[in-house]
């Protein structure tokens, strides 16, 4: 007895030695998070809190509750979101699985091609879509030339120019966890269908569909998150008709140094996003979107 009891303890003390090597290995990492994450959040929660006399005090979220204007963002804001998360699977998706049927050289071609974006400047794209939309730009001018439309539509300083800009930079964000689904089916499940009596359009939604649809959550679920605090696209393509949270944000920091209002709808932002996720992981199965899964 004496000796098992000697080995037990041995066992719980090189347990104890591993798990302090690993937090050695690991307090780096979370010293980092600690420094870039917590504290910022942290403070940020602790502002929003804070009046306009100094002291701890709720005006800052009961101005949200009793201001009709807040609600309209928000509700603008969500809509921005939603729309363009919709367009993005209305263009990405037929646009991934035509490049999933390609062959690999040709594929991997319009692969660089969906990534080409990432290497120009997010500001530079956005103010070449307001050259590109504006009552004289190329776009109107080409319609009009071909007889389209007789004068000039206005597509900049609206929603149409902030949802055109906005799927733009959000497209690849769809597109890539789509297409990595995709090239994950095996295609000889869509032949077994066939002979198995099955259409090609029965074949298509009833065996490779559902198995995109991962991909197609996971692009989704980031896309809207993304828009969710998206700035440079809706203040310069809307034209400060399409007002976003982030926008209303800096405008109390920059016009009003209200740092307490600022911090207030970054929490609420946060809040809402946070709980968006948690009603995603409780319908959808996060780890295998992302890659997790076994």
């Amino acid at each position: 007895m004496e000796a098992i009891r000697t080995n037990e303890a041995g066992l719980r003390r090189d347990e104890w030695l591993e798990r302090l090597r690993l937090f050695g290995l690991g307090s780096p990492a979370i010293l980092l998070i600690l420094v870039i994450l917590v504290i910022p959040v942290g403070w940020l929660f602790y502002v929003s809190f804070i009046g306009a006399d100094g002291s701890f005090s709720l005006e800052n979220y009961e101005r949200m509750l009793k201001r009709k204007s807040y609600a309209r963002i928000f509700q603008t804001t969500f809509e921005v979101s939603f729309l363009t998360t919709g367009l993005c699977i209305l263009i990405g998706y037929p646009l991934a699985y035509f490049i999933a049927g390609l062959p690999n050289r040709i594929a991997n071609l319009c692969l660089i091609t969906v990534l080409l974006p990432f290497w120009t400047s997010l500001l530079v794209r956005t103010y070449a879509w307001l050259v590109l939309l504006q009552k004289r730009g190329l776009v109107n001018e080409w319609a009009i030339s071909l007889g389209l439309w007789d004068e000039p539509i206005k597509m900049v300083h609206n929603m149409t120019g902030t949802l055109i800009g906005m799927v733009h930079i959000m497209l690849p964000f769809l597109i890539l966890p789509v297409y990595g689904a995709m090239k994950a089916i095996d295609r000889d499940l869509m032949k077994a269908a066939a002979n198995l009596g099955a259409s090609p359009r029965r074949a298509f939604w009833t065996v490779f569909f559902p198995l995109t649809l991962p991909g197609l959550f996971a692009g989704s679920l980031m896309v809207f998150i993304l828009c969710l605090g998206f700035f440079v696209t809706p203040a310069v393509l809307g034209g400060g008709k399409v007002i976003m949270v982030s926008m209303k944000i800096v405008s109390n920091i920059e016009l009003f140094v209200n740092w307490g209002a600022a911090s207030a709808l970054g929490v609420v932002l946060l809040v809402s996003t946070m709980v968006i996720l948690w009603i995603a992981s409780r319908f959808l199965n996060l780890e295998k979107m992302t890659g997790g899964g076994h």
